[in-house]
């Protein structure tokens, strides 16, 4: 039963083209699926029935986990299963009649403008990892860029002069992201102050932002400076880089942008995952109205 969860990896890697970070996740869905049939007594994908299957989903409730970890294990489970009815391991779907739940839309956590400006000021730009921070900042507030996308981007990305970068998203989709001014300056005189001397001892170093041994910058590694700053900013919220991303979105849906543009700048591969934001466009269009409508 292993061979076949291999097999369909490699499927998603090569034939989907999917993420090494979504891959991991069908992985470990997958690794603990395959664990409780195991203790089933189950050595034949074709032995694997409707019933099987939920109760692997009724012992994932009783574990306590997440709404939103059960519905993204059914997700990988339907997948799977219709993989393995495709390349014909077995000829029926457990699947087929196991409803998925009712996805809670939970609204992203914002921060105000203030407080994104705040969170900005607050590197000392003194110091060189300051200088670093401050424009890591700049470029993910400017951009909305994933931190997966962040920590990849390499000198030859930046398009300084024409304040663009590129970027590769999920399902390895290349987009284009303008840059804001603040954020071409900061980045400019990190460039030219800071990481010349942080890769002193790595000058064949080609990620644009590094750590302080000179070396591409880890996701934890922005996580953890994220972390410092805001405590630092004195603000009092669970901010992530998500967040940052989250707020560029929002920001740009007040100040009059269209959802199909954010959807382009955030690199969704699907309006419907944009339309979360659609809180703010129906804030605006309530606004608009009650400034504009004589009878409002």
């Amino acid at each position: 039963m292993e061979e076949q969860i291999i097999d369909y990896l490699h499927y998603l890697m090569i034939e989907r083209g999917l993420s090494e970070n979504t891959r991991s996740s069908y992985q470990r869905d997958l690794k603990k699926y395959l664990s409780f049939l195991k203790k089933k007594e189950i050595s034949d994908w074709q032995a694997v029935d409707r019933y099987i299957i939920l109760d692997f989903l009724q012992e994932l409730k009783k574990e306590k986990l997440a709404a939103t970890t059960i519905t993204r294990m059914i997700t990988s489970l339907r997948r799977f299963h219709q993989y393995l009815r495709q390349e014909r391991y077995t000829d029926h779907d457990p699947m087929q009649h196991i409803d998925s739940p009712k996805k809670a839309q939970k609204l992203p956590d914002t921060l105000s403008l203030d407080e994104v400006e705040k969170l900005i000021e607050t590197p000392d730009t003194s110091k060189l990892l300051g200088l670093r921070d401050r424009a890591i900042l700049e470029v993910m507030y400017a951009t909305g860029l994933r931190v997966s996308e962040l920590i990849h981007l390499k000198l030859n990305d930046l398009h300084l002069k024409i304040g663009l970068l590129q970027t590769v998203g999920k399902g390895d989709k290349e987009r284009i992201v303008p840059l804001g001014e603040l954020a071409v300056t900061w980045i400019g005189r990190y460039l030219e102050l800071a990481r010349p001397v942080l890769t002193k001892k790595h000058p064949e170093e080609e990620h644009l932002f590094v750590n302080n041994h000179g070396t591409g910058l880890s996701r934890q590694g922005i996580w953890k400076n994220l972390k410092q700053v805001v405590q630092k900013a004195g603000i009092h919220k669970n901010v992530t880089p998500h967040t940052l991303r989250h707020s560029f979105a929002t920001h740009l849906l007040e100040n009059g942008a269209d959802l199909r543009t954010v959807q382009e700048l955030l690199g969704h591969a699907d309006i419907s995952t944009t339309q979360i934001y659609t809180h703010v466009t129906k804030k605006r269009m309530t606004d608009v109205y009650k400034e504009y409508f004589p009878r409002a």
